[in-house]
């Protein structure tokens, strides 16, 4: 005779076999490289120093 099996457990198992199957694909078509992000964040900086740049300041020059 066999072992009895959880079909509680066994539908869990599948559901998470199925999500992570999922996320494996998620993160093969939406993730984005070290090197990507890192482009971004220096393009994100340079812009954010030539806004700092032109900022307008209210003290008065002498």
């Amino acid at each position: 005779m066999t072992t009895p099996v959880n079909l509680n457990r066994f539908r869990k198992d599948k559901a998470r076999a199925t999500k992570r199957a999922t996320a494996d694909a998620n993160a093969v078509r939406f993730g984005r490289s070290k090197a990507d992000k890192a482009l971004d964040r220096a393009r994100t900086d340079q812009a954010e120093r030539g806004l700092d740049g032109h900022k307008v300041t209210d003290e008065p020059d002498a």
